[in-house]
């Protein structure tokens, strides 16, 4: 690799120092209150976006804003390829805003408060894939229609359910192509996404979605009739995330294992000597685990505290 990834290289290095940790983590965890762990944040790197008084909800979201300001500095000193890698790790957020768009285009005008359920957009700035033209849109059918014509393609419907997973379904298998680094990450968070939504919520993903999902998963798996038949049809790429979850009631314990692999792998890839792409993908990985990891912290802290050993399995929400 040329001298061009050198800065993007010595950035991301210099960013793992934005990673609070998992024994700070254990802190916010212990925290009897939400506003003592609020007060612990705020001398720390999250201390930007995050203020006492705040809700769980809304400081939830400060740490996520926090991890995408570190994701665009991160891809702001990238060459090209450094910066497409982050663009594709950084893909919730764009489809955050969009389902957040979307729940405003159905949104009742004469129900008071509704307002309030709809955040800000996160500011995406050059991680953006589409979210200009999604964010214009006047109806569910448009914004159905700018998915297709971008490069997130057709989710094949535009209910809430559809246009979620059709996105989910699309970042991860382009995370796949654009990130060989990530290939691993990509495939097991969608065999986990496959399993939530058709054995555990029951909701068949729609015909161009389970096309698309096959690219990673392999025709066998999506076309199981079973989460049985589901889990020893994956390929090795995913399969390894589901081992040893017996029931589809229980891929919610996968998640916690999912963020503890892409961790250990992302501070491997950083610890790389040579400039190029993979220790840039190494430090986006850690912020974001970090992230996810102190997120879950606040939720303890606001449930009256309580001590933990990362990785912690008492977290259901979807990351």
């Amino acid at each position: 690799m040329g001298a061009d990834w050198v800065a993007g290289v010595t950035r991301a290095r210099a960013l793992r120092t934005r990673c609070l940790g998992a024994e700070a983590a254990g802190q916010v965890a212990a925290s009897r209150e939400l506003d003592d762990a609020l007060r612990y944040l705020a001398a720390t790197p999250y201390r930007h976006d995050v203020t006492p008084g705040a809700t769980l909800a809304e400081a939830q979201r400060a740490i996520s804003a926090t991890l995408l300001w570190h994701l665009r500095v991160l891809a702001g000193w990238q060459p090209a390829t450094g910066a497409n890698a982050v663009r594709a790790l950084a893909a919730g957020f764009e489809i955050s805003n969009t389902e957040h768009r979307l729940s405003e285009l159905l949104a009742d005008p004469r129900q008071p408060g509704t307002e309030r359920l709809h955040p800000p957009p996160y500011r995406l700035g050059a991680l953006a894939t589409a979210w200009t033209r999604l964010a214009r849109t006047r109806s569910p059918s448009e914004l159905r229609t700018a998915l297709a014509a971008s490069a997130w393609g057709d989710p094949g419907g535009d209910s809430p359910a559809a246009i979620a997973t059709g996105m989910r379904v699309s970042a991860a298998v382009r995370l796949a192509a654009a990130v060989p680094d990530a290939a691993r990450w990509a495939a097991a968070r969608l065999a986990l996404l496959f399993g939530r939504e058709v054995f555990v919520a029951g909701r068949p993903l729609p015909d161009v979605t389970a096309r698309r999902a096959a690219r990673l998963l392999g025709p066998r798996a999506v076309g199981a009739a079973s989460y049985a038949d589901f889990r020893p049809a994956l390929p090795a790429t995913a399969g390894w995330l589901l081992a040893d979850v017996g029931e589809a009631a229980d891929l919610w314990r996968a998640e916690a294992r999912w963020w503890d692999a892409v961790e250990r792998d992302g501070r491997e890839l950083l610890r790389r000597a040579r400039f190029g792409p993979q220790p840039v993908v190494g430090a986006a990985a850690l912020l974001s685990a970090d992230a996810w990891r102190t997120r879950g912290a606040l939720e303890l802290a606001a449930r009256g505290g309580g001590s933990v050993v990362w990785p912690a399995e008492v977290f259901r929400a979807p990351g």
